[in-house]
């Protein structure tokens, strides 16, 4: 198996096969980003791809009942390669259930209805598409290429076509200065977008990012640990997607929670006052990470 660079996907497709389809990321601005800035985006070459789907069919065809097509925003691909690519995952691996992607508002919004159709068609179920936030102020600091509007009408198109969302929200992105507005906008964001799955994840800032800069010029400072559990509280308080499982386990969170949106509100928003009140755990510092 051929990768290049390192790999990202979500936490959800650990057991999947990763196939790296496009390297990189074709939006590649958002300032807390460091995931994609040392590679140049491209799609890779179709032989290249379908040679690693063979060499995987060959040692393990039977096992591969996930395919995550990789890299940072792989949605963006022109429609027929995306049908050679769900073709030929298809006729390779057998038990297959489910093939997703990362994706952007606005790789979203430029397929038409139609477009998205075919893919659902051809295989493709899940895309998991990060707003971080909902609040069009922050959206535009961290420079993340689509508002609140635009995310909603990517999601009504996915919802029409028929594939899955799983939205990905960034608790501190609004920093000190807009805290509370954002969670509070993430949560409406959360209730338009009604997404199947919703996952929370903690601002790190990483040194060398635009935003690393910004807090080293005193123009963004992430808010503490407290101000975070806010931030978490206001979220899920607000939030009302129709039935959505909701998940704050990914490593960089204090607070690891599951549970059902709205139907587990109580439930969750209790958690997280005892986690307020000093008399739940939170995950130590030694423990988080990316």
């Amino acid at each position: 198996m051929r990768y290049e660079g390192t790999v990202y996907r979500p936490p959800s497709e650990a057991d999947a096969f990763i196939l790296q389809a496009t390297i990189g990321c074709s939006w590649n601005a958002c300032t807390y980003c460091d995931m994609y800035r040392a590679k140049q985006f491209r799609v890779r070459d179709m032989s290249e791809v379908l040679a690693d789907i063979e060499e995987v069919r060959q040692a393990a065809g039977d096992q591969v009942d996930k395919v995550f097509v990789a890299d940072g925003d792989a949605l963006v691909m022109e429609l027929g390669h995306w049908r050679e690519i769900l073709d030929a995952c298809r006729e390779a691996f057998p038990r297959l259930r489910r093939v997703s992607c990362y994706a952007t508002a606005m790789n979203l919004k430029a397929k038409s209805v139609e477009e998205l159709k075919s893919l659902r068609e051809w295989g493709l179920r899940l895309c998991y598409i990060g707003p971080e936030s909902g609040d069009d102020p922050t959206m535009k600091k961290i420079a993340k290429g689509a508002g609140f509007d635009d995310h909603a009408e990517a999601a009504r198109r996915a919802h029409e076509a028929g594939l899955k969302l799983s939205a990905i929200f960034l608790l501190g992105a609004g920093g000190v200065e807009r805290s509370q507005e954002h969670a509070r906008a993430s949560a409406e964001l959360a209730t338009a977008m009604n997404p199947r799955f919703v996952s929370l994840l903690t601002l790190t800032v990483i040194p060398g990012t635009p935003i690393a800069k910004l807090q080293e010029r005193g123009k963004f400072t992430l808010p503490g640990v407290e101000a975070l559990l806010r931030e978490l509280r206001t979220f899920v308080a607000h939030a009302e997607p129709r039935d959505a499982i909701f998940r704050t386990n990914h490593a960089s969170n204090y607070l690891p929670l599951s549970g059902r949106l709205p139907r587990d509100r109580e439930r969750i928003v209790g958690v997280v006052d005892a986690a307020l009140g000093g008399d739940a755990p939170l995950r130590p510092e030694w423990a988080r990470g990316l």
